[in-house]
């Protein structure tokens, strides 16, 4: 069987419209809603899809900084993760860290690197005292930091070289899974190519496991094991990189790779363009949340919400297109003498 680091199972996150102490709500919006998904220990999995589709409300619902979640199951080495007592919880942040997305406001701007990089490794006593200055140096140079820059403030640095400390201060703690929120988003071309190197290389020394959520479907090809497509807070297709680019199955993930530039001026784009805009979450159609704005959609596709189908070993889909689709037989375990 493999070794799965992370189990997520119908996850769920819905916030609250309007309403107060003693008022109910009018309503919610559904972030994220039955998200199922398996990683791999040591691998990555790269989450795209559009502005407002719930990628960082799943990462930040799996590591529970966003409150309790609504439903659904996230397994962290075989354990629930909502199930650990705040004491618990506390130890179990050194194991789960994020990068986030903007390297500039997510830095104290009254610390030095020192103590935004060693702050939690005091904290949780993770080195001896008279190792720190040795483990921060150590820290610092596999992110490509130097030793002389510990007393300089975030503002003093270019934003690849702050993104290297949010890499450092999550590295520092010698995690074993890491949500990078869009961390090359903000950064030139020249130097997101540094950071994602720079990630793979840690994640080969160290036996990292990555949550990698982007916009660029370029990036995500090259970083990650397997890809997820995310829409108004479903996973819409899921399976390992190179399945899912060589033959997407879902309209919608046929339509952002249609949208991935050739650099080729010979080349014809075949851009599949979707019409209007994405749906409110806070008020979703009914069916398939996607029908609204698809090219193939069907009767069925307005009023009953499809399923998730393996369609081939490790693929799965959820569209209607695929239901006479036979799925994946799976092999019975042989039985015991």
């Amino acid at each position: 069987m493999e070794d799965y680091i992370l189990q997520v199972k119908d996850l769920k996150k819905y916030f609250p419209i309007g309403g107060g102490t003693f008022t109910k709500p009018k309503g919610y919006v559904k972030a994220v809603d039955g998200v199922t998904f398996n990683l791999a220990r040591g691998t990555t999995m790269g989450l795209v899809g559009e502005s407002g589709c719930g990628k960082t409300t799943t990462g930040r619902t799996i590591l529970r900084l966003s409150g309790e979640k609504t439903g659904g199951e996230v397994l962290f080495n075989g354990h629930e993760v909502y199930d650990y007592s705040p004491k618990e919880m506390r130890s179990m942040r050194t194991k789960m860290q994020i990068i986030f997305q903007d390297p500039f406001s997510s830095l104290s701007p009254r610390l030095p690197i020192s103590e935004i990089i060693g702050e939690a490794v005091k904290e949780h006593n993770l080195v001896p005292m008279s190792e720190y200055n040795d483990y921060l140096d150590e820290v610092m140079d596999n992110c490509g930091l130097q030793p002389f820059q510990k007393d300089r403030y975030p503002h003093e640095f270019s934003g690849g070289q702050r993104q290297r400390i949010c890499i450092a201060r999550a590295l520092a703690l010698k995690p074993e899974f890491i949500v990078c929120d869009e961390p090359v988003s903000a950064l030139d071309v020249s130097i997101q190519a540094q950071i994602i190197n720079l990630l793979r290389d840690l994640q080969e020394k160290y036996g990292f496991t990555y949550l990698f959520i982007s916009h660029d479907l370029s990036v995500v090809e090259h970083i990650s094991d397997q890809i997820g497509v995310m829409y108004l807070g479903n996973l819409v297709e899921y399976g390992k990189t190179e399945d899912v680019f060589a033959h997407p199955l879902h309209p919608y993930t046929e339509a952002l790779f249609s949208a991935i530039p050739v650099p080729d001026p010979t080349v014809k784009m075949n851009r599949i363009v979707l019409e209007g805009s994405i749906p409110s979450p806070a008020n979703p159609p009914a069916g398939c949340k996607f029908h609204t704005r698809c090219r193939k959609c069907m009767e069925i596709c307005k009023h009953e919400a499809p399923v998730q189908k393996e369609i081939e070993p490790g693929h799965y889909v959820v569209c209607h297109l695929f239901d006479d689709v036979p799925e994946v037989k799976k092999e019975a375990p042989a039985a015991a003498e």
